[in-house]
């Protein structure tokens, strides 16, 4: 599926539909180049959620939490990663029980296309604006936004 983001108000209405779907153990996995929008959409989720205030980007510290939220949320930033292993080493797993994952950068931590509550965006500029192309595991099936 793809999805047309010509602007700030299209890409926060994609965030809002992607957080009316959202459940605990899924995976929004974010690719895309520097300045693609990841973390412009990782924030339209979060403010979408619940989340009021700012949204800091986990570039530096990796992973933020959002217990809060109606769907408890973890974003974080693998760019820095230089081995998948290291997503353990911080203990990932343990952050997720029980949250959604935002993941920018998946494939610096191993990927999670393989996980069936995985939804793989790939997010590519396109003159000023945005296109989404969306692929959602096996439980994402029958709610794509």
């Amino acid at each position: 599926m793809r999805e047309d983001l010509p602007d700030l108000d299209a890409m926060e209405a994609f965030g809002r539909r992607i957080a009316a779907q959202l459940r605990p153990g899924d995976v929004v996995a974010l690719t895309g180049g520097l300045g693609a929008g990841k973390t412009t959409l990782a924030r339209a989720i979060i403010a979408a959620l619940g989340h009021d205030g700012e949204v800091p980007s986990p570039t530096f510290t990796i992973v933020e939490t959002y217990d809060h939220l109606r769907v408890p949320l973890v974003h974080a930033d693998f760019y820095r990663l230089e081995h998948p292993s290291e997503a353990e080493e911080i203990g990932l797993d343990d952050y997720r029980e029980g949250a959604a994952l935002i993941a920018e950068w998946p494939d610096h931590a191993g990927g999670f296309d393989h996980e069936p509550g995985c939804l793989a965006i790939t997010l590519e500029t396109v003159r000023e604006g945005r296109q989404a192309i969306v692929k959602g595991g096996e439980a994402w099936q029958s709610r794509m936004p």
